[in-house]
């Protein structure tokens, strides 16, 4: 495959370490019928366990009860998770490309950045810093976060034409969710916004069945794992692609583990 950015010399050494059926896991996934309302639950556990991750201090237990109960909590409580679940919403139903990714930052961000900000390539350096103040990674450069997204979106472009295997499938959904977060093009909501990325390109192919994937879930419930599998060098034109199986493997391992 002729990709532009998306580290796919990995795929036989992530193909070898599939020993399952994909299909067949995710079909253990939901026996109950596709319907508005279970999209609406899995949607409320992907918004709520993508907040968290992010430090967001939601319970699912509380946010069911406002989405299905109308129990009345505080805006501040519920607001930056419903935003995340009007973006999976609209992603459900709309087509995976540049633009619509650009409604989708709008819209998880509406509580989060000024509204000029809002779906908008930021202009500036971007430096992840963790809870001590230390800088564990220097994101791509303003000046080549325009062009670096135009390879990323040409691949997903690509691939989207493509007659994919159920492995090549959920490798690209992984590799795409993180060369998104390597590029981290936005000011803020970056996390937010690959995690369900990642599950968009999934529903691409398995269509609705996909936005049952309990990702989110599993990446909070192994987020210092998560955060360790992120750690791929210091600066941006450094990341070490050669070294990312183990957090390409993370979706792998979630379907792996389903019973």
């Amino acid at each position: 495959m002729q990709l532009q950015i998306l580290p796919n010399f990995l795929f036989d050494d992530y193909k070898n370490q599939i020993d399952f059926s994909i299909n067949e896991k995710l079909n253990l996934i939901t026996t109950s019928e596709i319907t508005s309302d279970n999209f609406a639950f899995f949607s409320s556990v992907s918004s709520v366990y993508s907040s968290k991750i992010e430090g967001e201090e939601i319970e699912l237990d509380s946010f069911l009860k406002h989405k299905f109960s109308a129990a009345q909590f505080t805006p501040n409580y519920t607001q930056r998770a419903d935003d995340l679940f009007d973006a999976y919403s609209f992603a459900r139903n709309s087509t995976l490309n540049y633009d619509n990714l650009i409604t989708v930052h709008q819209k998880i961000t509406q509580h989060i950045l000024v509204a000029s900000s809002r779906g908008k390539i930021r202009q500036h350096p971007e430096w992840i810093i963790n809870t001590n103040g230390r800088i564990v990674y220097v994101a791509a450069s303003p000046k080549i976060v325009e062009i670096e997204m135009k390879k990323l979106f040409a691949d997903i472009d690509y691939l989207l034409n493509q007659k994919l295997t159920d492995e090549q499938i959920l490798f690209f959904a992984a590799c795409i969710h993180l060369v998104f977060v390597k590029i981290h093009p936005f000011e803020d909501g970056n996390g937010r916004t690959a995690r369900l990325l990642e599950k968009w390109f999934l529903a691409h192919f398995y269509k609705d069945l996909a936005w049952f994937v309990e990702s989110e879930k599993y990446y909070f419930e192994h987020l210092t794992l998560y955060y360790q599998h992120l750690q791929l060098g210091l600066e941006y034109e450094q990341t070490a692609y050669a070294e990312s199986l183990p957090f390409l493997s993370m979706l792998a391992t979630y379907l792996r583990n389903k019973n």
